[in-house]
């Protein structure tokens, strides 16, 4: 979602318009309010796939995610119906896809007569230079088919990068992350403590393990567990907030060093910022082990397999910050993307639609190119 507002900044700014966003939801997630807050056109959900996680709620139950998720086939295509119907109202020019299964079912099963454009991480595994982890093939394959299911019918695929790489296929552009504009305004500082952002509780509960013998360590941890309150601290020297994006950011400006599972935006908010990373790749979740595999080959940190911060800290006494290249990088990103979309294709770029995982955000007919 946050790359979504960002694109939407960008593209507002260079004259089109977006006219809503479309945003998948389940019983374990709905819309976050600073998103309701900083998007500037009318919203619309739908019932997405979601994966489905252990009793430890920290690894991914494969089988579980694909029996309740076929299960719910009837549910989905309902969906795809209402997708539809926004689309017909809102008559875009483009439609843009942030990796959401739904929206690419949705441009095989309809093939909506506008420009169809795929935005993700993901899709860098197209590229040679892609570090694909170790681990089941199964997985793999899982991961690959992902990326064919999101992006049926499409006609571009943008793949966003912590490198600058130059693409293998003339079908893939490859480009800079994107990230929310309250970022480049952010003045950075060396703090005494180490952010922590664990999304599943299962991981949350390991961190403390960890501290409950190195509570010297200063952490504060982001986690949308709202069984505790806003700002719990189960002992001194380590507080639990609930996710909020200005809160979040400011501890980032001005933290030692950051651990997360291995998602991509985050991380590269941190790289911007010059902060090092550890990275735990959610157990059975084969993108984040590819993730997580790429940052360290870009230079963000390390990677672990558990949320135990003792190699984090080793790293960190010999650790030199570094993020000009990564800046010189992020300072192409607005020329790579505009081209890429505003490109000439099948269709005229008038309008623009965005859709992500998990949001489908819809740019509407006013893109002005």
């Amino acid at each position: 979602m946050t790359q979504a507002l960002a694109l939407s900044q960008i593209l507002t700014e260079a004259g089109h318009e977006v006219t809503s966003m479309i945003i998948g939801t389940n019983k374990r997630r709905e819309v976050p309010e600073y998103f309701k807050q900083k998007s500037n056109t009318k919203i619309h959900t739908v019932v997405s796939p979601n994966f489905f996680y252990d009793k430890g709620k920290k690894s991914i139950n494969l089988w579980k995610t694909g029996l309740v998720n076929s299960l719910n086939i009837p549910q989905f295509l309902g969906q795809l119906r209402k997708i539809n119907q926004i689309v017909k109202s809102e008559r875009p020019d483009v439609i843009i896809n942030f990796y959401d299964i739904l929206a690419g079912m949705y441009f095989g099963i309809y093939k909506p007569k506008v420009k169809r454009i795929c935005i993700a991480h993901q899709y860098l595994a197209e590229d040679s230079s892609f570090p694909f982890a170790e681990g089941s093939p199964l997985q793999k394959r899982c991961f690959l088919l992902t990326n064919k299911l999101t992006s049926l019918n499409t006609h571009k695929k943008i793949a966003l990068s912590f490198r600058d790489i130059k693409p293998d296929s003339k079908t893939l552009t490859i480009a800079p992350p994107l990230l929310r504009e309250e970022i480049f305004n952010l003045t950075p500082r060396k703090g005494d403590f180490i952010l922590a952002y664990v999304v599943n509780p299962g991981y949350a509960y390991d961190l403390m393990e960890w501290h409950k013998q190195n509570k010297k360590i200063r952490l504060h941890c982001f986690w949308d567990n709202l069984d505790q309150k806003d700002e719990w601290s189960p002992w001194k020297n380590i507080t639990f907030h609930h996710i909020n994006d200005q809160k979040f950011l400011s501890f980032m400006k001005d933290c030692l060093g950051y651990v997360s599972t291995a998602g991509f935006e985050s991380i590269c908010e941190a790289m911007y910022l010059g902060k090092p990373v550890m990275m735990v790749p959610v157990e059975n979740q084969y993108e984040q082990a590819c993730n997580a595999l790429d940052a360290v080959k870009a230079g963000a940190g390390i990677t672990n397999h558990q949320f135990v911060l003792d190699p984090f800290l080793k790293y960190l006494s010999t650790h030199t910050t570094e993020s000009t290249d990564f800046k010189h990088w992020m300072g192409l990103n607005k020329t790579i993307i505009l081209e890429a979309l505003e490109a000439r294709a099948e269709f005229p770029t008038k309008k623009l639609t965005l859709i992500a995982k998990p949001l489908f955000s819809q740019l509407s007919s006013i893109l002005h190119s």
